[in-house]
């Protein structure tokens, strides 16, 4: 009998379909796993912006996780947008009985329009609380500044911050250079558990549809971590994955905001 590779993500909907669950989903099909979802947050959001956020009640969140972990089990987990304390701490708690050890956690702090997510109380919390209990973390400049508490301004300070952000090289860190203004961007990933640092280059490709490349490159380290595929392996897999996504994506035209990638660009054009 076949089975699954199997990856859970645990984040907000996206009724626009580019970023949230509906991005994880679409990503873990994309990379050859079997997705599945617990849903934090219903949120009323398009290419153009947030409009509101419907939290989930906790309980139901964790219910969600119960039923999908103790019926189907999970390779890999990625989280994405937890907006309160309360369900930062329900979250890890749960996750903690199931000993999974491929859990992805993207920071979600602020959407690409430049919307407000997360609770300003849920900082710490996530910074002291949830952080040090994952695998791996994939912050942008912006979440990056807020989780340092400084602004970051050179491309050459991030092999250093990558490190900082690490809980004292205990979690691996993939910090994302998109936000800085440089032709190319070097995205670096310092790998806690060699103690090494890899530098991932692409060119800036000039496009409006980036809308969820967070939500989307997360997904794939989490999917290629679900295959197996060793920690740099599983990086490097889902970076390439995100570049061609945004390339192929970026000759279409939808909504009148930020568009989305291309998440299945090895299927159909």
């Amino acid at each position: 009998m076949k089975h699954y590779k199997r990856a859970l993500t645990i984040a907000g909907s996206d009724p626009s379909g580019g970023a949230g669950i509906q991005a994880d989903l679409k990503t873990f099909s994309a990379c050859g796993c079997y997705g599945m979802s617990a849903i934090v947050a219903v949120v009323d959001e398009n290419t153009v912006g947030v409009t509101g956020v419907h939290p989930v009640p906790v309980e139901f969140v964790t219910g969600q996780m119960r039923s999908v972990l103790d019926d189907i089990g999970a390779d890999a987990v990625k989280i994405g947008m937890l907006h309160s304390s309360e369900l930062i701490r329900a979250v890890r708690d749960t996750l903690e009985r199931y000993a999974i050890r491929n859990v992805v956690l993207d920071p979600v702090m602020v959407a690409t329009s430049g919307d407000k997510l997360l609770q300003d109380e849920a900082v710490e919390t996530l910074r002291t609380e949830l952080i040090p209990r994952v695998r791996v973390i994939t912050p942008n400049i912006p979440e990056a500044e807020i989780l340092l508490g400084h602004k970051i301004d050179r491309q050459e300070e991030l092999p250093e911050l990558a490190e900082a952000l690490s809980c004292g090289g205990t979690v691996s860190v993939l910090l994302k250079a998109g936000h800085l203004e440089d032709e190319e961007l070097v995205d670096v990933f310092y790998n806690a558990e060699k103690k090494s640092t890899l530098l991932l280059r692409s060119k800036r490709l000039q496009t409006r549809n980036t809308h969820g490349t967070g939500c989307t490159l997360s997904s794939a380290v989490a999917a290629f971590l679900a295959r197996g595929l060793e920690l740099d392996d599983a990086v490097s897999r889902a970076k390439t994955y995100i570049d061609t996504a945004i390339r192929k994506g970026a000759d279409y035209e939808i909504g009148h905001g930020h568009g989305p990638v291309h998440h299945f660009h090895d299927f159909w054009e």
